[in-house]
């Protein structure tokens, strides 16, 4: 009768529970997803309404003249996406690669170096050249100005990420890689076909990580990056927020009055059309996302 008790008890207990949690779960995700209404909201809305009235939820006089202005042509839009994406994808692989067999050679015990190699890895996270040193060497050294392998070198390696993927590696059994050995295979064999397929949550994560990254950078564009053609997504849209803002005070000093360059809804356009394809690919990857940030909190 006690035991009973107590079940009843456990079993109350644990719906309460489950119903507070819900709550409060669901509370935080709306507060989370208020921001993102308000976003399309403005970027729906007439600058002279958000100008005078502010944000709401609902659009003010429904216009698309931010988005018109983005897309008055199209192509160099879909021109910049394109180079977005090939950055995305080509520094997310290959940091990938690097991040991981990196990480592979330093959580080995066997490697006699991995201390030292893993000290002069967290010792650049705390000292670096400076943005002047860095420039000179990509610019003089590595010439590459106006090239797109300076938007794809600088993000391509991260001790942090280093970090939790060395955390994911050594969670692996060492008896796996030991008895692997034993049958022969070499280094090489065992990162790439034992390794690596045990680590789906760590690529997940890191990538999911490299790929936001390379996605939202915008700096070492307007730093490397001359030709137009060669102008990320994120790079564009501020080259063409700046424009309109120089258009604008530059009619504004003349007397004339545009009141066809919006301001306001232009941003939050921009940001909608920067931040929707990153948007949709995160749930695919969200659990592993989350294992990997808990991961690298508790062993990293």
């Amino acid at each position: 009768m006690i035991t009973q008790t107590n079940r009843i008890r456990t079993s109350k207990s644990s719906v309460v529970f489950y119903l507070i949690a819900v709550t409060l779960v669901t509370i935080m995700a709306i507060i989370c997803l208020v921001p993102f209404i308000l976003l399309i909201s403005a970027s729906l809305s007439s600058d002279n309404a958000i100008r005078f009235n502010g944000y709401s939820f609902l659009p003010q006089e429904f216009t698309l003249e931010a988005y018109g202005l983005i897309f008055k042509f199209p192509m160099r839009v879909v021109w910049a996406y394109g180079v977005s994406i090939f950055i995305t994808a080509v520094g997310t692989f290959f940091g990938l690669f690097l991040i991981t067999m990196t990480a592979y050679v330093i959580s080995r015990k066997t490697f006699k170096f991995r201390n030292g190699i893993s000290f002069y890895f967290y010792f650049t996270t705390l000292f670096n050249g400076g943005m002047v040193c860095t420039y000179i060497f990509y610019i003089r050294y590595l010439h590459l100005k106006d090239n797109l392998l300076a938007l794809i070198l600088p993000g391509m390696f991260n001790v942090f990420y280093l970090l939790i993927m060395r955390s994911f590696v050594s969670a692996i059994p060492q008896a796996t890689i030991e008895s692997a050995k034993i049958d022969g295979a070499g280094e090489f064999r065992i990162f790439g076909q034992i390794v690596l397929p045990l680590l789906p949550s760590g690529l997940a994560t890191i990538g999911l990580f490299q790929a936001l990254h390379y996605w939202n950078d915008w700096y070492n564009a307007m730093l490397y990056i001359n030709s137009h053609s060669k102008f990320p997504l994120q790079y564009m849209l501020y080259d063409l927020l700046n424009r309109s803002a120089a258009m604008a005070q530059i009619a504004s000093l003349g007397g004339y009055v545009m009141e066809e360059m919006p301001t306001y809804s232009l941003k939050m356009a921009m940001a909608v059309v920067a931040t929707g394809p990153i948007i949709l690919v995160y749930p695919f990857v969200q659990r592993f996302f989350i294992k990997g940030i808990t991961i690298g909190s508790v062993k990293g």
